[in-house]
């Protein structure tokens, strides 16, 4: 049995294109010296098609049963099925070079092959992506995404104890360092050995392209900084970004911002995320059109969007980053305390933009997206951030994704939301269990709304948290959607 599964595996290799047909019987080899077994019988089958999470499951329960992987819990798995595939993974030289090659006919033709071949090398686990249960919900802001995140695995109580037990390490630097590459990991950090990146020069720097093991939508690339040296929203970001969209017109690709709250989750390495993807927020028209002094070349206006969003469109993408640099740099030291929007308080700055750039046709086009991160007794995690009765639902950070208009909600609100929907159809208490108490005030302020029956309850609930997740928007707000908001907005741009 054992030698049919590896004999897939190559099979599966070999139909991927991640080995030659004269590398056949090397990847048997490989994968007897990865499980320790030194002998072979081939099956002389021929497979139909090959599902490769049951290979691998079948190949890792085998290497547990001899000893070869120690625990069988996700994180030693993990580490020990990414090994095998690393095995079988082209060197970065031959995807380097198979990546440029085909750049040279067509940056999409390239992106397209990167972006099967790092499905196909298991670095993107599409089985386990395929468990995110998803939706589009209908707003005043148009149909947003809504996403609730299975597909990263949770660390076992053993792998826990002993990554405590690990001397402490800085290597890989963090998880988008350029030493991932290869890497075969440790129970505190995620193996690496299949993944590959592809260097690309931005703006007269070198920075690399890979995908997100995690892909929140079509295509989600990373691109990263050489380096490791801060994220910093600045004129030069704003040129990467524009030069980004100049060399792949059929991606958009953004920044999260540079500060605590309104920021990313990794800010100590300079990166951005993109990827072949209409948001809602590009969707979403210009309802208050704005011209700059100086900049009459330029369109411009705030866009129709629960955040507060300058977008401003030229064929020409140094005006673009001429006034995106005059407009953050206004931003940076604007204050209206009238509209709570404080530049700094005991010195601390606050103000920052999440931007994001994009080709429409021939022009290049930037949303700039103002952030602040002041908070308050009132509201401790941010007053431009989900306020605590939201919680219930997101209480995260709100970043670059969710800024677009896609909601990437915590893996606990399946089985919630499933629960809550259930209550409402039959009519249950729902104060009465604690998977359900959290949402009673929510789910009984809109229950009076609709004929709820055990077939649309779940529809109606995910409905709802739709709204929900434009609230979520509308608090990250700087500038509220009401005449007194809308005001001061145009008080700001008239300021630039």
């Amino acid at each position: 049995m054992i030698d049919a599964a590896i004999s897939k595996l190559a099979t599966y290799a070999l139909r991927s294109g991640l080995i030659e047909a004269c590398e056949f019987t090397w990847a048997i080899n490989t994968i007897l010296d990865t499980l320790k077994r030194d002998s072979y019988t081939d099956p002389g089958e021929t497979w139909g098609e090959i599902d490769l999470p049951a290979v691998l499951s079948e190949l890792l329960e085998d290497a547990y049963a001899r000893g070869v992987l120690t625990e069988n819990s996700v994180v030693y798995r993990d580490l020990f099925d990414t090994e095998l595939m690393g095995r079988l993974t082209p060197r970065p030289a031959q995807v380097i070079a198979r990546f440029n090659a085909l750049r040279a006919e067509s940056p999409q033709r390239a992106t397209d092959w990167y972006y099967s071949f790092s499905q196909a090398t298991n670095y993107i686990r599409r089985d386990r992506i395929a468990k995110d249960v998803k939706w589009i919900a209908p707003t005043e802001y148009g149909d947003l995404d809504i996403t609730i995140n299975l597909s990263k695995p949770e660390k076992d109580p053993k792998a826990i104890a002993a990554a405590r037990d690990l001397p402490a390490s800085d290597y890989p630097r963090c998880q988008l360092c350029l030493e991932n590459e290869g890497y075969a990991g440790r129970v505190n950090h995620p193996a690496r050995q299949n993944h590959r990146v592809v260097p690309i020069t931005i703006n007269g720097s070198p920075w690399f392209l890979q995908y997100s093991p995690y892909v929140y939508y079509n295509e989600h690339c990373i691109c990263f900084n050489r380096s490791h040296t801060p994220m910093k929203i600045d004129r030069s970001c704003f040129e990467k970004l524009l030069d980004f969209v100049g060399q792949f017109p059929h991606y958009f690709v953004g920044s999260n911002a540079d500060l605590p709250i309104v920021g990313g989750s990794i800010l100590a390495h300079d990166h951005f995320q993109g990827g072949h993807y209409t948001f809602a927020m590009e969707r979403a028209p210009i309802e208050t059109p704005f011209r700059f002094p100086g900049y009459e070349d330029v369109e411009a206006g705030i866009v129709k969007w629960p955040m507060s969003v300058v977008r401003i469109a030229c064929a020409d993408p140094e005006r673009l980053a001429e006034l995106a640099d005059k407009i953050l740099t206004a931003w940076r030291g604007y204050t209206d305390a009238s509209a709570v929007i404080f530049a700094e308080t005991d010195g601390v700055p606050h103000n920052t933009i999440t931007p994001i750039a994009r080709r429409r046709g021939e022009k290049y086009e930037l949303d700039l997206v103002l952030r602040n991160n002041l908070t308050t007794e009132e509201h401790p995690l941010g007053l431009y951030h989900p306020h605590a009765e939201l919680h219930h639902i997101k209480k995260e950070n709100i970043g670059l994704i969710e800024v677009m208009g896609l909601a990437v909600l915590p893996a606990r609100l399946k089985e919630e939301l499933a629960s809550v929907s259930e209550g409402l159809a039959s009519g249950a208490d729902l104060r009465e269990s604690a998977l359900t108490e959290k949402h009673a005030d929510w789910a009984e302020g809109f229950r009076k709304n609709y004929t709820i029956t055990p077939e649309n309850a779940l529809d109606i609930v995910q409905r709802e948290t739709g709204l929900v997740f434009a609230q979520v928007l509308e608090h990250a707000g700087v500038y509220k959607r009401d005449p007194a908001g809308q005001a001061a907005f145009l008080r700001f741009l008239g300021s630039v």
